[in-house]
């Protein structure tokens, strides 16, 4: 239900610029809008808004402006008709103005006007066209439909009306079908032709008697009824023919005469009175000239002396530049030899040298102490680790001796 709600809200754009140009139309505006500011007519979905449709929002927008203030007019109320150049915003705001002044509520921002097409650029334009129908007492009544006649009748009436195009194009394809039997000769045929040309007498081609007509004149008339709609051929107009582009080159060469008539006279007398200017502006720069000549070669001397004294200064400031460079590169070389003597001078005075190499000294002694120790302690467990191994060797010695002295007794 939403998604056709959207739908319909798009398409009503369309009927009612559909409204709108029938409204139009009653109002005649193609004689009193179209032919004085010579533009092209409108069509149906000229104001609406879709992608499906070519715009240009600029010429749209300038013909809402003088459509706008037209139907004011005509709808009796005073307007004046907005130029091509005005400011847009406030051209729609004095529309919007007047739409109030209708009595019509405006409940949407006036930008939405500037683009010149879409649903409230058809509203607007819808309810002025509207009040100018009031004004000239205009009401749109009941269509009066003609008595109704059979479906056939109809249908066989629709279905006979030619168009101007396809009768064309009919006869086109009948003349080349003729050119192309014409282009192939039969021999046959032409040779029986001429043989029965001699054979056969030539006959009269006047008839014996007077012929009369035994068909009714009733029976007739109702046959020319029955095939009258076939002979009905509808010219429809082609935008592409040459003739109407002839006719609108003659209707904008007259537009452009009578505007050049109209327009020659101001721009001769402003031709007038741009030359007089420039003859008094010429007239005049040549007195200045020769009333200050002298203060002009004064200045000129002033702005050669102001280009030395500024080469000159370039000069002299480039100089100080390296001046300057030189003297940061031996303030930075006298500022690493004050710290240098700084360092060395705090490194004399300073006593903490001496305390570290005391503290230093005391623990060496310390630690040769502990050494001493150490070494008194490691040759007192090698001096009993060597009587061990002596004690060990006398008792291994004596242990091998016993026994060889047993042996020679018993021998």
């Amino acid at each position: 239900m939403a998604e056709e709600g959207r739908n319909r809200a798009a398409h009503q754009a369309f009927v009612v610029m559909e409204s709108l140009l029938e409204k139009l139309k009653v109002l005649n505006y193609e004689e009193e809008i179209l032919a004085k500011h010579n533009m092209k007519s409108l069509n149906r979905h000229y104001f609406v808004s879709s992608p499906y449709v070519t715009s240009n929002s600029g010429e749209q927008f300038y013909t809402f402006t003088v459509l706008a203030a037209w139907l004011i007019n005509a709808a009796g109320r005073p307007f004046t008709e907005p130029q091509e150049y005005d400011e847009p915003t406030a051209t729609v705001s004095k529309i919007l103005a007047e739409l109030r002044a209708f009595g019509v509520k405006v409940d949407f921002p006036p930008y939405k006007l500037k683009s010149g097409s879409g649903e409230i650029v058809c509203f607007v334009l819808d309810r002025l066209a509207e009040e100018a129908l009031k004004r000239r007492g205009f009401t749109f009544k009941r269509p009066v439909y003609p008595t109704e006649t059979t479906e056939e009748e109809s249908v066989v009436e629709d279905d006979t009306e030619l168009t101007l195009s396809k009768a064309e194009e009919e006869m086109v394809e009948e003349a080349d079908d003729d050119d192309n039997d014409e282009n192939v000769m039969d021999l046959e045929d032409l040779k029986l032709r001429t043989t029965a040309a001699t054979a056969e007498p030539e006959t009269s081609s006047k008839p014996d008697e007077i012929l009369e007509s035994t068909v009714d004149a009733a029976e007739w008339y109702l046959e020319v009824e029955r095939v009258l709609p076939q002979l009905k051929v509808t010219v429809r107009t082609d935008n592409k023919d040459w003739r109407i582009h002839v006719d609108q080159m003659h209707q904008h060469r007259d537009g452009i005469k009578s505007s050049l008539k109209e327009a020659k006279s101001y721009l001769d007398k402003l031709q007038d009175d741009i030359g007089k200017t420039l003859e008094k502006v010429s007239s005049r720069e040549k007195y200045i000239n020769n009333q200050l000549e002298s203060q002009i070669h004064e200045y000129r001397n002033a702005q050669a002396k102001l280009g030395e004294a500024k080469e000159r200064y370039q000069e002299a400031s480039g100089r100080v530049t390296e001046e300057t460079r030189v003297l940061a590169e031996i303030s930075e070389e006298l500022e690493k030899v004050k710290q240098e003597m700084e360092e060395k001078g705090s490194s004399m005075s300073d006593g903490a040298p001496v305390v570290k190499i005391r503290q230093s000294l005391t623990k060496l002694k310390q630690e040769i102490v502990q050494m001493d120790v150490r070494i008194g302690v490691v040759e007192h467990t090698l001096l009993q680790a060597k009587l061990r191994e002596k004690s060990n060797m006398t008792r291994d010695m004596h242990a091998t001796s016993i026994p060889e002295t047993a042996v020679g007794s018993f021998v």
